[in-house]
């Protein structure tokens, strides 16, 4: 077999996505059962819940992407940086989808510098929230901020696939009347 199947049907097949194989309710979902640091946490926390506050963190303008920065991982699941970096094939398959994803919700080809900044004020958050602060340095959170806007509540993936999915409606309203 040369694809997977999602919940909604669809057939991913890695070397051929079509926009009408991208179901936000099967990123919902997906998104919602993958657990952020590879599960390496006292407990779950989702890259659906991340993605949701991500995309709080930017200006209204950049709140989609950031909603969607990662959702090529609904299709790939999440793999941690460190391992990423060293394996260029699942990079150049994640850039393929993402790209595909990016096309269909009609977002820039690259992600813009405001979300990886908010994604990077999120990391460090999270950090400090989830109860993973062991005092070691991580080099890529020098000189970021975490935020004050909100402390990170780990949700269950029902209640972080309804966020998501409200979040998701709330900026497709926007984008419509804008």
């Amino acid at each position: 077999m040369s694809y997977i199947q999602t919940l909604s049907g669809k057939h991913i097949n890695y070397l051929d996505i079509h926009h009408e194989d991208i179901v936000i309710e099967d990123i919902a979902t997906a998104l919602s059962h993958i657990c952020r640091f590879a599960g390496h946490l006292p407990e779950f926390y989702s890259v659906a819940q991340h993605s949701v506050l991500v995309s709080q963190l930017v200006p209204a303008e950049f709140a989609l992407e950031a909603l969607l920065h990662d959702a090529a991982e609904a299709y790939v699941q999440d793999i941690p940086a460190p391992l990423k970096r060293i394996l260029p094939d699942y990079r150049r398959v994640e850039a393929y989808v993402d790209g595909v994803i990016r096309e269909k919700f009609g977002l820039p080809a690259h992600q813009h510098p405001t979300v990886k900044y908010a994604d990077l004020i999120m990391l460090g958050t999270e950090r400090r929230d989830l109860d993973i602060d062991d005092g070691s340095v991580w080099p890529v959170l020098d000189g970021i901020p975490t935020t004050d806007l909100f402390t990170v509540i780990p949700l269950r993936p029902v209640q972080a696939y309804g966020l998501f999915m409200a979040r998701f409606n709330e900026l497709m309203g926007i984008r419509k009347c804008a």
